[in-house]
């Protein structure tokens, strides 16, 4: 059977294994393994293309929100507010730190997090309001920077939107922002990578400094850190793909588009309802998300798995569902929004490479599960 991947991690690696190698080669021969230059290419150039002044690369995601975080004073006993639709990971970092998450729905289209809800959930012990730019677009940040009482900070969870701006805004502009390097990711690693990325050098350097130990020379730990750093061999990965990546972020916007026209029947009559875009959003399509109406979406899921469709759930329970965080005392109908979505929605293959083709197939599956 010919199978149509969710994502198409070889095609991918395909276009850079030449260079891969020249560049393994490189840091091999230098034994510069962890840190070195590769890397230190690898944050100038990303930065660049972020549109923000540092870049500072880390081991995973999730320790680069923890990380922002603590550089904007986050700590034991404080609460920070974030949506309920979003990875595990972006209520993991909080939890781990010894903060409180406090969860607010989303909007209905574009499933970001409610900036009213957000607004409100804000409390004297609040510290920070985490908005989580989902499937590749911007929830509002510098809105919500706005009108943010002194005392509680932006940071933005933007492990979706390598390249995407809203109003023209990239993340981490005038605030902080953690992305993750995710294989899977629109920019993504042989293994797990992150980094963060801020205008402000003072928190650029807090967060190097902590993801070092808590010092940024030899057996000098100023604060009290730990142990998150980007390897050279993911460098060199991050480097060939940054460079390719503005193309593919470009090709799946065209990708979203053809899934945009090949399901309107579909979605005319009130079958599927297909992602929207907010105002001023650039979207890169880190994941094309519809929602099911009249099906049950397990059974769809399950039919299009079986013909070779690589279509999966993000994600199949908001987190106040979550066993993990059961503590904070939620329940079925607390978030309506996330928790609607969460169980009717279905993330379609999506990737640079895919053909219009392969498109048409998981239409015509698709279509056919539906019935």
């Amino acid at each position: 059977m010919n199978q149509i991947p969710l994502v198409d991690l070889k095609a991918a690696h395909t276009e850079i294994a030449e260079e891969l190698r020249a560049g393994f080669d490189r840091v091999l021969t230098g034994t510069a393994f962890i840190g070195g230059e590769e890397v230190r290419a690898f944050e100038r150039e990303y930065a660049d293309f972020a549109g923000v002044a540092h870049c500072v690369g880390v081991a995973n995601g999730t320790d680069a929100l923890e990380l922002a975080l603590r550089a904007v004073g986050v700590g034991v006993g404080d609460e920070v507010v974030l949506p309920a639709n979003t990875f595990i990971a972006t209520a993991g970092a909080v939890h781990r730190i010894g903060a409180r998450p406090v969860l607010v729905d989303c909007v209905p289209d574009t499933l970001l997090i409610d900036p009213q809800a957000a607004l409100d959930a804000v409390g004297p012990r609040t510290r920070a309001v985490v908005p989580v730019h989902l499937y590749g677009q911007c929830a509002p940040a510098a809105e919500l920077a706005e009108r943010l009482p002194a005392r509680a900070r932006i940071v933005e969870d933007a492990a979706q939107s390598q390249g995407a701006t809203r109003g023209g805004r990239p993340p981490g502009s005038g605030t902080i922002a953690a992305t993750s390097f995710y294989p899977g990711k629109n920019l993504g690693a042989y293994g797990d990578a992150g980094a963060v990325v801020t205008d402000d050098e003072e928190a650029a350097g807090l967060v190097r400094a902590l993801a070092n130990h808590g010092g940024t020379a030899k057996y000098r730990h100023d604060v009290a850190g730990f142990n998150s750093r980007l390897d050279g061999l993911q460098a060199v990965v991050l480097r060939a793909k940054l460079a390719r990546l503005a193309d593919g972020n470009t090709a799946r916007r065209a990708a979203a588009a053809r899934y945009d026209e090949l399901l309107g029947d579909l979605a005319a009559a009130g079958r599927v309802t297909l992602p929207a875009t907010g105002d001023g959003n650039v979207h890169v399509w880190h994941l094309y998300v519809v929602r099911i109406s009249g099906a049950d979406r397990d059974e769809v899921l399950g039919k299009l798995n079986a013909e070779g469709i690589g279509a999966g759930v993000h994600y199949p329970a908001p987190v106040h569902l979550t066993p993990a965080f059961a503590h904070l005392g939620h329940g079925r109908g607390d978030f309506p929004h996330a928790e609607r979505a969460a169980d009717r929605m279905l993330s379609l293959p999506l990737f640079p490479q895919i053909t219009a083709a392969q498109q048409q197939r998981v239409v015509e599956a698709f279509t056919n599960a539906l019935r």
